[in-house]
């Protein structure tokens, strides 16, 4: 019997089907996704690149550091301050141990390397889940990249590898849990899957809050969040009064829900070393007017910063979203985008988690407007005027297409095998000292333009053992370069030394009257200064000080 003639190509058919999946397969496992894309990017950047300087341009890891190696090595939480000549044995609050240890832990693997890896992947983490967050709740690929820029920007103003970086990851993963809690709320998707509502997630907070207390200190905004959210929720039961008895007793189910996770959210805050001391010692410190008018990032931002404008432009994004948004924005949303507003207005070290809750929340209403077009408004008027708003539209239409094929693509995309690559080789870098063959591609270390590098060598040769007196700025450094053998006389632990020690200590670098009396009286012998300072241009005509070391960046002087 002759076989068929057309069982060959009947074969084919019935395999092409097939091929196309595993191609498609393939091609999803090896592409990467723009959040790949965008985390790759910022990792080298931070680790290997330009911005790789910038992670430890904050002296304030150096005691962290060396805090964290102390608590790996007694196996106790620190109690008492052990690197100030002048607090030494007195009460300290090291109410972020938790990272500590992280830190030390990444020291002693790979030395300031791998420091600089783990911040640097935190960071890199917590943007490209910002940008991704940000698509899930409806914003479209362009839009959400305009704000991802800007927010990264403002960001930069305290791109430092110290633990409020994970306060910003944390922040993230808070505000969704929140948001994506709440019954019958309008929120624009793209993706509905992306996002559903689930009052179970609240009960996740309380464990979030057992790490972030442990952390940071900026814990405190989540409770900031979730009050914003109770308050929300009083208003809506309130104007429910006339719905549906379904309705309402879905937003009192969720009410009821919100108000215990906030009680045990607050239990949780007393699971830390010190207890309820904690909190007293916080509130003491945070509403110390002196204290938070005079630490630099405390202060409101200076506008003329490329980092502080960046965050101006959100702003005004924030206003043009809030004009053209085609729904009015959910209550508890309004008022978390005047709270950002406030805050990054309030206070430098702010614009980065401003940034991020003003990307999240005005991000997805944006890209609707222009999905809809409400930017032209009306296209009657002049003949000219409707010759540009055809011109606009068609480039917006163009533009909508475009961000809605790559989100379609980006969320089909899910294997992130890339960023696992990055990381990996990342470590592998770090454990060989940061040289891949004969290149040095990541040496992290602290500036010798920034801080008293060269004077530090010059303390460790002469064995000086201090107490050493020097800007606040560098005493982190000091302590992880010269700690336990000399002593700073104070450092950047500001809620350590008080307002009466901090007041004589701007006294001095400010070259009061009384600067001299209150060296005498606490018996320095030795004052390390920056060069050009107008205190060191002071102590260089000033007896018993003589110049026992000078560079470019300090001058070292010694009591005679």
């Amino acid at each position: 019997m002759s076989p068929d003639p057309n069982s060959r190509q009947q074969t084919g058919s019935a395999d092409s089907p097939k091929t196309g999946p595993r191609i498609h397969a393939w091609l999803d496992l090896l592409m990467p996704s723009v959040t790949d894309t965008i985390f790759i990017l910022l990792l080298f950047a931070m680790t290997c690149g330009a911005l790789a300087p910038r992670l430890l341009g904050d002296a304030d890891i150096g005691w962290h550091i060396r805090n964290g190696e102390l608590i790996l090595r007694t196996h106790a939480i620190t109690r008492a301050d052990p690197f100030s000549s002048s607090m030494q044995g007195k009460p300290w609050y090291s109410w972020e141990w938790l990272y500590d240890v992280g830190a030390a832990a990444a020291h002693e693997w790979a030395g300031l390397n791998g420091v600089v890896l783990i911040s640097a992947i935190i960071i890199a983490f917590t943007l490209a889940l910002l940008f991704r967050l940000s698509l899930a709740r409806g914003a479209n690929v362009v839009i959400t990249l305009v704000f991802l820029v800007f927010t990264f920007a403002a960001t930069a103003i305290h791109l430092f590898a110290r633990p409020h970086i994970l306060s910003w990851l944390l922040l993230l993963i808070w505000f969704q849990i929140l948001d994506s809690a709440q019954p019958h709320l309008p929120l624009v998707l793209a993706r509905p899957e992306a996002i559903s509502y689930n009052h179970k997630r609240l009960f996740l907070l309380p464990l979030l809050m057992l790490f972030w207390v442990n952390v940071h200190g900026e814990f405190l905004l989540g409770f900031v969040l979730l009050g914003i959210y109770l308050i929300s929720g009083l208003s809506r039961l309130f104007l429910t009064v006339r719905a549906p008895d379904s309705e309402r007793r879905e937003i009192s189910s969720w009410f009821q829900r919100l108000a215990i996770v906030t009680g045990l959210c607050f239990l949780v805050t007393f699971i830390n070393p010190y207890g309820y001391r904690l909190h007293l010692h916080i509130y003491r410190y945070l509403s110390n007017r002196w204290l938070i008018d005079h630490i630099e990032e405390f202060q409101s931002p200076d506008f003329h910063g490329w980092a502080q404008q960046a965050f101006v432009l959100l702003v005004l994004l924030g206003i043009i979203t809030l004009a053209v948004a085609p729904k009015k924005i959910s209550l508890p949303r309004l008022l978390i985008v005047l709270f950002a507003v406030h805050s990054g207005f309030y206070a430098a070290r702010n614009l980065p988690t401003s940034s991020m809750l003003l990307t999240l929340i005005l991000a997805p209403p944006l890209s609707h407007a222009l999905t809809a077009n409400r930017l032209l408004g009306s296209s009657s008027g002049a003949k000219s005027a409707a010759k540009f708003a055809a011109k606009i539209s068609a480039l917006l239409n163009t533009s909508r297409a475009f961000a809605e094929r790559m989100g379609a693509v980006e969320f089909r995309l899910q294997w992130h095998l890339w960023p696992v690559i990055a990381v990996i080789s990342g470590a592998l870098l770090c454990s060989q000292g940061g040289r891949f063959a004969s290149a040095q591609l990541m040496d992290a270390h602290f500036d010798s333009a920034r801080f008293p590098v060269k004077a530090s060598d010059f303390i460790l040769t002469r064995k000086i053992a201090g107490p050493v007196f020097a800007p606040d700025a560098w005493g982190g450094y000091l302590i992880y370069r010269l700690a336990p053998d000399t002593k700073v006389f104070l450092d950047d632990r500001h809620d350590l030394y008080g307002e009466n020690f901090l007041q004589d200590y701007v006294k001095v670098v400010s070259v009061s009257p009384e600067w001299k009396t209150i060296l005498d009286r606490d018996g320095l012998r030795w004052v390390l200064v920056p060069a050009g300072s107008s205190l060191a241009n002071v102590m260089v005509e000033t007896s018993p000080w003589k110049v026992v070391y000078r560079d470019h960046t300090s001058l070292l002087f010694e009591r005679d």
